[in-house]
């Protein structure tokens, strides 16, 4: 594996440079056709670039390498089911996860994980708080680490955690060394404040 090529390729994945990010992964399938990880990351750069058949191809190539690859399975239901989405789209989508003042909060993960974990998310992706004894962190549906959340949060949600609240969490944006997270319960869990402009969604 070329650790220089696959670096830059997750540099510009978050940067949405789509297009680098392709050329990029291709030179590194060029050396190895079976690299599953930048498979996937092709995948999603096809997708965002709007090529969404090349992206399913892509992602149903890496079943023939490994049948059981969850994110791929996760990918292809997603090139399935809609097209690249604007960040009028996504907040569209999401606009009834937000609206609730007290009951959202939107924060900043820390102690982020592999940028192999969080360069592959995309802005609306759902993902998974994890509460541990003295922690919360955030995980994909498969399990990978992304990061945790700040050590106030994490204490005040952890009670809650165990008191039966649940939350839904979405992938606001990522960039390099900064992953932003909306977080939203059911009953209102956090302090009344302003949430950022939905223009301001993907950013």
């Amino acid at each position: 594996m070329d650790e220089n090529l696959t670096q830059k390729s997750i540099e510009s994945a978050l940067k949405c440079n789509w297009k680098e990010a392709i050329k990029l992964n291709l030179l590194i399938l060029g050396k190895d056709s079976e690299d599953i990880d930048a498979l996937n990351r092709l995948a999603r750069a096809y997708f965002e670039n709007g090529e969404v058949n090349k992206a399913k191809k892509t992602s149903k190539s890496v079943f023939k390498i490994s049948p059981e690859n969850n994110i791929a399975k996760k990918s292809l239901t997603k090139y399935s089911q809609r097209q690249p989405t604007s960040k009028k789209q996504i907040a569209s989508d999401i606009s009834s996860f937000i609206e609730e003042s007290g009951k959202t909060k939107l924060t900043t993960l820390i102690n982020l994980g592999s940028e192999k974990v969080y360069s592959i998310l995309s802005s609306g992706d759902e993902v998974l708080l994890t509460p541990h004894a003295h922690k919360v962190s955030v995980t994909t549906f498969n399990g990978n680490y992304i990061g945790k959340l700040a050590d106030d949060l994490s204490a005040r949600l952890r009670i809650l955690i165990k008191n039966g609240n649940k939350y839904k969490v979405f992938v606001k944006s990522t960039d390099k060394n900064c992953v932003k997270i909306f977080i939203k319960g059911d009953v209102v869990s956090f302090p009344r404040e302003t949430l950022e402009p939905f223009s301001e969604f993907g950013s």
